[in-house]
């Protein structure tokens, strides 16, 4: 991401999250009559809670440590606490604007009243004062107790998901074939070794034929690189096909170019715009990676036709070759509007499965075909999309663990 994105990307992010915390400054101030002194501590966490999660991502580009780090967690999880609970207050706001609506019209149209009515009963304001409070109370514990459960037990729920897939046209040979997936890792501030290990783990017990990391495999340091290798190195003894990779927004933001290095200098394949077949020429099937949808910003991306075009040749000629069963590897499931019907199966990540989701999942509706999380069909084709195994932004997940991808091909 240059320099330029980066700056308007957080200068928007502050101007958001500081008007959700305005919001949540004013419902406690008003609700629970805050003194002088409870105002000031509020503004002072809300505020430090702020500058904490962005200066401390500033200083960890420069000074990586474990004090930057454990800043940043600790002033993401207040700021993601501060979102639930100023989101969950807006509706109250909307609701309670849409009910007095009405009234508010009629008195504009009615003639002036007298001064002289009589004032509300005590009873009544007392009354709403007890509910503005249980309100207000509700919504910051529901605010702050999801973001510690999801900061401290939600995003470590990690789960191994089994998936069978049918693939028109694939040989009895390779029915049962495995493709163990691992996306969206985020090597960075909150996935280390630790993380890594569970990881590895998780795909040991998969016993697959093949592992395919399916992008954003470093968070945005480049540096971490080496790390990332030595992660990858790991994995290539697990599966006898091999190890395959291809590149996610996140990558790109990293550099793609320390990210592929890093992925082929521990024996892995790192797909852009690339195909080869796995097994037999005649009784396989074209394994496909593609670049991410956001490289179409730098004039680069997606192409499903160079690398069908990449595909080895039979016979001097590549058509053969191009009538094998497809699997595609592509790390924003939005491209999936343009390679249904070209591929048997596409493999996606990206989305975290919504990564915090209460109730409801917003990402169903706000996301390009409402591709999230799990298994969908289109023009004859399969989408498979992994909740990803870190997060992006506040270290929680709530209501998509983490999940590294079984996917048993089913001739």
């Amino acid at each position: 991401m240059s320099v330029a994105r980066l700056v308007v990307f957080t200068v928007v992010m502050v101007g958001v999250l500081g008007g959700i915390n305005a919001q949540v400054f004013r419902w406690a101030r008003n609700a629970f009559a805050l003194g002088q002194v409870g105002r000031r501590l509020l503004k002072m966490v809300l505020a430090l809670s702020l500058a904490g999660m962005v200066l401390g991502r500033v200083a960890d580009r420069f000074w990586p440590n474990g004090v930057t780090h454990f800043v940043i967690a600790v002033a993401s999880t207040a700021q993601l606490a501060a979102v639930i609970s100023g989101i969950l207050l807006l509706l109250v706001d909307a609701v309670r604007f849409s009910w007095q609506l009405p009234a508010r019209l009629q008195r504009r149209l009615e003639p002036a009243r007298s001064h002289n009515e009589e004032p509300a009963e005590p009873t009544d304001a007392a009354r709403r004062t007890l509910l503005t409070q249980a309100v207000a109370g509700s919504a910051f514990l529901i605010g702050s107790g999801s973001s510690l459960y999801g900061s401290l037990k939600g995003r470590y729920d990690y789960s191994l998901e089994e998936v069978s897939v049918k693939i028109p046209g694939l040989s009895p040979a390779f029915d049962g074939f495995t493709i163990a997936q691992l996306s969206d890792v985020h090597i960075g501030v909150y996935v280390g070794d630790a993380e890594l290990a569970v990881a590895e783990e998780l795909l040991r017990q998969a016993k697959p034929d093949m592992i395919v990391l399916t992008g954003d495999l470093l968070d945005n340091d480049p540096r971490l690189a080496a790390r990332l290798g030595r992660f990858v190195r790991r994995l290539t003894p697990l599966a006898r096909h091999g190890v395959f990779a291809i590149s996610g927004n996140h990558d790109y933001f990293a550099g793609v170019d320390e990210v592929a290095s890093a992925v082929r200098g521990a024996g892995a394949r790192m797909l852009r715009n690339e195909g080869l077949i796995i097994g037999e020429p005649g009784a396989g099937f074209a394994l496909l990676g593609v670049d991410d949808v956001w490289a179409r910003r730098e004039g680069l991306g997606p192409d499903l036709e160079r690398a069908l075009s990449s595909l080895p040749r039979v016979g001097g000629r590549v058509a053969p070759a191009r009538d094998l069963p497809r699997v595609l590897l592509c790390h924003n499931p939005s491209f999936f509007a343009e390679s249904a019907g070209q591929v048997a199966l596409q493999v996606s990540g990206h989305t975290h499965g919504g990564q915090v989701n209460l109730g409801i999942r917003p990402a169903d509706y706000l996301l390009p075909g409402g591709w999230v999380a799990g298994r969908y069909d289109l023009n004859g084709s399969a989408l498979y999309v992994n909740r990803g195994f870190g997060t992006v932004g506040p270290p929680a997940r709530i209501g998509a663990p983490p999940e590294v991808t079984r996917l048993v091909l089913r001739a």
